[in-house]
């Protein structure tokens, strides 16, 4: 798939979660994998690729462990202050595109920090399957497993049909000012946003899914961390 069929595009990262999950002494993005930070192979994911116009980075105000990685003294990684929720720190990070230059049709792709297994084949698919898009979408990837409603009593009040049930994962890819009026709208109306597709459909929208690998994992739990670690003891 050639660079050349590939909109360029913006990179926003929110980071300033504590990941709790994890019960780690610090937040899971910088727990340590193959000799680095998951947040710095999550930047890597991103950085050297040919279309990149700008990236930038939000994270918590008063996080200790970012400046004393390599990467903070990257031009190409640029900073914001994120917020509470996720939706608080993309916002941040899109008004920090908009000093940098963004314009209201660029495109721009928001990413987990804690996703550091994408490949630059899934990458490249959703650039240019969402190139000409009018709305624009995400990663995604079909449900696999049997799935269960479950009722208030912590029993099985229904089994799922499948076929029709995606996970979401990231890169979710919209245009700038869709995407930012759509989460500055939905926060002042107190909706719960839970990933910028939810936002625009929110608006009314309906994000396009493209399939991506299903191994573009977000670490959340301690045996996440563990399996990718094995998974890339003979690739780093």
């Amino acid at each position: 798939m050639s660079a050349f069929a590939n909109p360029s595009f913006w990179v926003v990262i929110p980071a300033a979660g504590i990941g709790s999950r994890m019960r780690a002494d610090r937040p899971k993005q910088y727990l340590q994998l193959a000799g680095k930070t998951i947040l710095e192979h999550t930047l890597d994911c991103f950085l050297e690729h040919p279309q990149l116009k700008g990236l930038v980075l939000s994270l918590a105000a008063d996080d200790p462990f970012w400046p004393t990685l390599p990467g903070a003294a990257d031009p190409r990684v640029q900073r914001a202050n994120g917020g509470a929720e996720r939706a608080d720190s993309v916002l941040a990070g899109l008004l920090r595109l908009l000093e940098l230059g963004a314009q209201p049709d660029d495109w721009v792709l928001v990413h987990d920090a804690a996703r550091p297994n994408l490949a630059a084949e899934d990458l490249d698919k959703l650039l240019q399957e969402l190139a000409g898009d009018p709305v624009g979408g995400l990663l995604a990837v079909p449900a696999r497993d049997t799935l269960k409603r479950v009722g208030a009593d912590g029993r099985v009040a229904e089994t799922v049909d499948r076929s029709v049930i995606w996970q979401a994962y990231t890169p979710q890819m919209f245009r700038f000012a869709a995407l930012h009026q759509a989460l500055a709208d939905a926060r002042v109306a107190g909706v719960a946003i839970t990933d910028e597709a939810s936002a625009l459909e929110w608006a009314g929208q309906a994000p396009k899914l493209v399939e991506g690998r299903a191994d573009n994992l977000k670490i959340t739990r301690p045996e996440d961390l563990e399996w990718l670690r094995q998974r890339w003891a003979h690739k780093h």
